[in-house]
């Protein structure tokens, strides 16, 4: 169960953003939400990790939004093949964070939540950050380091880079993440608003984790396992790319804040 370390001011009730008729859809035996669920997967030639991606995804979420990176194999056509209702956008710039910035324009959900393509995430715990957003949180952050988490995927040098860049942001941004470059989260709609991406590559997901922390919206972490990719090879390196992330904290440190008051960090383990 999550525990709530104290209240914070939202600008509004994300519930009053659901449209009419209200129409709820079960969750769980204990669960029913009525605000739709978008789930946005960038994809460059994944072909062969996407039935394992579209396997896990609920049943219950109201669209898939593959942004598909100008794929030379099969990536479209099988995602169409798995699920013929799939909203395909093609991407035209490049870089992780332009194919976010083109999927979540696309959605028409409420809920936005992001989801790699190489299979390293498992879709049944979509149900534990909209839990977390539906019970009050604005943004619903997956930690690899939570109580409740873990990593098939990282290297020694690898987990103490982010740990030192972890440690980075909480410090600089008074936040208290256990894990700051992870990619699979979750927030209401009109959180992009409040945080304005304007990154073209990976480090879209430690300007997003930044930029919720400066705008004072609540942040749940939510224990994520992150598993090895299924196929193919990852493109990141360890010390080139962590000095990109750390270029874009230390251009994000420069920046004023959207808001006056402070972030409000909601820990614990999500049901």
């Amino acid at each position: 169960m999550s525990s709530f370390l104290r209240p914070a001011e939202t600008a509004g009730n994300p519930l009053e953003l659901i449209s009419q008729p209200v129409q709820y859809r079960p969750v769980s035996s204990y669960l029913a939400i009525a605000p739709p669920v978008s789930v946005v997967i960038p994809a460059m030639n994944e072909a062969e990790n996407l039935p394992y991606v579209f396997k896990t995804l609920p049943e219950w979420i109201h669209e898939v939004v593959l942004v598909d990176g100008n794929s030379t194999d099969d990536t479209v056509k099988v995602a169409r093949e798995l699920r013929p209702d799939v909203k395909v956008v093609a991407q035209r710039g490049k870089g992780k964070g332009d194919a976010l910035i083109s999927g979540f324009d696309a959605c028409t959900g409420d809920i936005i939540v992001m989801v790699d393509a190489d299979g390293s995430a498992d879709g049944a715990e979509i149900v534990s950050y909209v839990s977390a957003l539906v019970g009050g949180a604005d943004f619903a952050k997956g930690s690899r380091f939570a109580n409740g988490g873990g990593t098939d995927d990282m290297t020694p040098v690898r987990k103490l880079g982010n740990r030192v860049l972890t440690t980075i942001v909480n410090a600089k941004f008074g936040a208290r993440y256990t894990d700051l470059c992870y990619g699979y989260n979750a927030f209401w709609r009109h959180c992009l608003e409040e945080i304005a991406l304007d990154c073209a590559g990976f480090e879209v997901e430690t300007v997003m984790n930044i930029r919720v922390v400066k705008a004072g919206l609540k942040v749940q972490e939510i224990p994520s396992h992150e598993y090895h990719r299924i196929h193919g090879v990852s493109n990141l390196r360890a010390v080139r790319d962590g000095l990109r992330v750390l270029k874009v904290i230390l251009r994000e440190r420069g920046t004023r804040r959207r808001r006056p008051t402070g972030p409000t960090m909601i820990t614990g383990e999500a049901s």
